[in-house]
């Protein structure tokens, strides 16, 4: 079931956004050579407490996952790009790291992820997270009202494409709001002009990842990060976007 918002109901929502915005700017700060996934997902276990809002994650347990995820951030190291579970692993020099992040505040619900380079970057790391916001850009300025899904997902495959990226379109962006996960899914590549209308109201978590040389990805033995299929490194970037009258309100932006 597709809900729209009203104002009211948008205004009540941006807190949550508020929220992750600041986790993953801490996060973010804290990524460093020699710090633990498994402290990274403390410190955002923490803030959540805090704030007393509600992880989506750590009893999420859709078809697709092994077992319930146990744990309140994704992060994903290198090849892995999606749904990474924290373990017991160090960041060295060098390592992409991507970070994922929804939870509940006030009964609203906020998605968000970024990617990072710990330490001394490769070129070919930043040339990817910067392709992977481009996308992104991109398909925010195409959520109006009046234009479709099939738009938004047109604008994230033709800047994957643009730079000889190939795009997956098993995992991609989805409804939110009292939930984490509802319609309408956005793929991640798409035809213009196809899906459902955007009208007021519509929030939606938009999310583009890529892969550096393929579009094949591999589950790990966790029964939850996503891998590629060759080795080769990812990036995945979101934000949870509210469609209005005018401009998309971008509700997890990061100061």
């Amino acid at each position: 079931m597709i809900e729209l918002l009203t104002p009211t109901q948008l205004d009540e929502m941006r807190p949550a956004g508020r929220f992750v915005g600041s986790v993953l700017s801490a996060l973010e700060d804290a990524a460093d050579v020699g710090v633990d996934l498994l402290d990274l997902d403390a410190l955002a276990h923490e803030m959540i407490r805090k704030e007393g809002a509600e992880s989506c994650y750590i009893d999420y347990h859709p078809s697709f996952g092994a077992m319930p995820f146990g744990k309140v951030l994704c992060t994903s190291v290198n090849d892995a790009v999606l749904h990474g579970l924290p373990h017991k692993y160090k960041l060295r020099d060098g390592d992409l790291l991507s970070l994922d992040f929804a939870v509940s505040v006030d009964k609203w619900v906020c998605d968000s992820a970024l990617s990072v380079i710990v330490g001394t970057p490769r070129e070919e790391d930043v040339r990817l997270i910067a392709h992977a916001q481009e996308a992104l850009d991109a398909a925010i300025a195409t959520a109006r009202p009046g234009n479709r899904i099939g738009d938004i997902s047109a604008a994230i495959g033709a800047v994957g494409r643009s730079h000889g990226l190939k795009v997956n379109t098993q995992f991609g962006g989805h409804g939110v709001g009292r939930t984490m996960h509802g319609d309408p899914h956005v793929p991640n590549d798409g035809r213009p002009g196809r899906g459902l209308t955007l009208k007021p109201g519509l929030v939606i978590a938009i999310e583009p990842w890529f892969l550096h040389t393929t579009d094949e990805i591999r589950m790990d033995e966790d029964g939850w990060t996503i891998r590629s299929a060759d080795g080769s490194r990812g990036a995945h970037v979101e934000h949870t976007i509210a469609i209005t009258d005018g401009d998309p309100i971008v509700m997890t932006a990061r100061n």
